[in-house]
């Protein structure tokens, strides 16, 4: 995987749902009834980001928000990969 241009990053953003650019990723935040409902969520991304090989960063916060990062570290930045697990997220059901 290559990291993509900043151009080619923004286009691609526009396709997704809620999700922004920060730093040297993409990241979306997603609420919940509790943190029952939070943690199934997560438990729905773990395998899909298993299957694929890559691992977002998540951050629970105040028991019912999770903050999803999503970065490919080994090219320092965006890749097709990120946008590719980000659709996958954006299409389990919450």
């Amino acid at each position: 995987m290559t990291k993509l241009s900043n151009d080619e990053i923004q286009k691609r953003i526009k396709q997704l749902n809620g999700w922004i650019v920060e730093n040297n990723g993409i990241k979306k935040e997603f609420r919940f009834k509790d943190f029952v409902e939070t943690v199934n969520f997560l438990n729905k991304i773990v395998p899909i980001a298993e299957e694929m090989e890559h691992h977002p960063d998540v951050t629970i916060k105040d028991y019912n928000r999770m903050i999803i990062s999503v970065t490919t570290h080994d090219e320092g930045g965006i890749t097709e990969l990120d946008f590719g697990l980000a659709q996958k997220i954006d299409g389990l059901k919450h």
